[in-house]
């Protein structure tokens, strides 16, 4: 797949790099490292090249290659010593570098080949905690301070989603242990579509061997009803966020205490961002918030 052009401020650079903007133009005013375009007013605009090249002189850089001595080196030589160095560096700094750079890029070998190159080491839930949760939080920062798109966001978080998917296949099947009549149902409420939390959760619990109800995104919360002519042993999970809106989550516990405990209290199990804005003080026993997912997975 070719290379997307891209372009870039001295901000953007600051963001995806880690270096601060005014080392950069330090770094280029002193050893010529970069070569920006400059628009009619003197701004500097990167492309993806220049990009990747930051990213391989932060590398070394932070392995203890000076940027004097960098300098001096043509592209070839830096890539060489890049791959030469990660060889024994930390293979999540590395993978993170390379996934950033697929999504700038728009770019399906280059996750498939990180993922790929993680997984000869890694379990998939390593490479989720390691690598993807580092990456998306990553992500959120990148996109509340304008260096990427939402197309950008759209792009990784789609691929991060299919390699769930597929952990989850060879699970769905196969490891069910547990024998008794407990099942977790997942979903988001309505409006909630992003669901790279919840679905991992998903495959955490089928991980554990417990029964699952998968509902995804944007489920009204009427259509429970259904399920408890099914089911009576059920914990309701549900994971909110702050984007894309900007979801009542009072209102979400308010209704689901209205409609879904009509007849008893059932457990409804929160994660995410939004669950901040609860007082567990003021929650019935039955709501239970999680700050993290590996949290609630102790309690497995």
């Amino acid at each position: 797949m070719e290379h997307i052009k891209q372009t870039f401020s001295i901000k953007d650079l600051e963001h995806l790099t880690g270096i601060k903007a005014h080392t950069i133009r330090i770094w280029e005013k002193r050893y010529d490292i970069l070569d920006p375009e400059r628009t009619d007013t003197n701004i500097r605009l990167y492309n993806g090249e220049n990009l990747q090249k930051l990213l391989n002189i932060s590398f070394l850089n932070s392995h203890g290659y000076k940027i004097s001595r960098i300098s001096k080196m043509n592209e070839e030589e830096i890539n060489k010593l890049v791959r030469r160095i990660s060889a024994s560096a930390s293979e999540e700094n590395r993978a993170l570098n390379a996934l950033k750079l697929a999504m700038m890029n728009f770019d399906d070998h280059l996750f498939l080949e990180t993922y790929n190159q993680l997984r000869k080491t890694k379990t998939f839930r390593e490479v989720f905690y390691d690598v993807f949760l580092p990456l998306l939080e990553e992500i959120g920062i990148l996109w509340q301070t304008d260096t990427i798109k939402p197309i950008h966001e759209h792009y990784i978080t789609e691929l991060i989603r299919q390699k769930i998917y597929l952990n989850i296949a060879e699970l769905k099947f196969t490891n069910l242990t547990s024998d008794d009549d407990q099942i977790y149902v997942l979903f988001l409420p309505e409006n909630e579509i992003h669901d790279i939390g919840i679905l991992y959760l998903n495959y955490e619990l089928l991980a554990a061997g417990r029964k699952v109800i998968y509902l995804g995104h944007s489920l009204p919360m009427d259509n429970i009803d259904y399920l408890l002519d099914f089911h009576e042993n059920i914990k309701f999970m549900s994971y909110l966020t702050v984007s894309p809106v900007n979801t009542d989550v009072h209102e979400f516990v308010k209704e689901f205490e209205g409609k879904v405990c009509r007849d008893k209290p059932r457990e409804l199990l929160l994660f995410g961002q939004k669950t901040k804005e609860l007082n567990p003080e003021n929650l019935s026993e039955h709501i239970k918030i999680y700050s993290s997912i590996t949290e609630f997975i102790n309690t497995l």
